[in-house]
């Protein structure tokens, strides 16, 4: 799977990147047709704690899955989209065996 990040107006440390590409990375495990997947982090400018925005698109075959999270750090918000998008993927495969 191709793991693309965008950081919008900063500048993501490598060690960010990493956690990113090793939790989109285990995406793998619950649907084995994901071809690529997008990432954008970007900072809300809100004046709240909870201004870290995280959003992740996979596309798989026939279509593509979409998850956005709001939290007050990048990890915690990337945590929870790869959650939502982990439950989409275990639906979708459900879908695909009940065929």
């Amino acid at each position: 799977m191709n793991i693309t990040i965008q950081s919008v107006h900063f500048d993501a440390a490598e060690r960010l990147e990493q956690f990113i590409q090793q939790k989109v990375g285990k995406l793998d495990q619950f649907f084995e047709g994901i071809i690529k997947a997008e990432v954008i982090l970007r900072l809300d400018k809100s004046e709240s704690l909870e201004n870290k925005v995280t959003e992740i698109s996979l596309d798989i075959p026939g279509q593509k899955l979409f998850a956005k999270k709001q939290s007050k750090t990048f990890e915690e918000a990337v945590d929870l989209s790869c959650d939502a998008l982990r439950k989409q993927l275990e639906k979708r495969k459900e879908k695909i065996k009940t065929k």
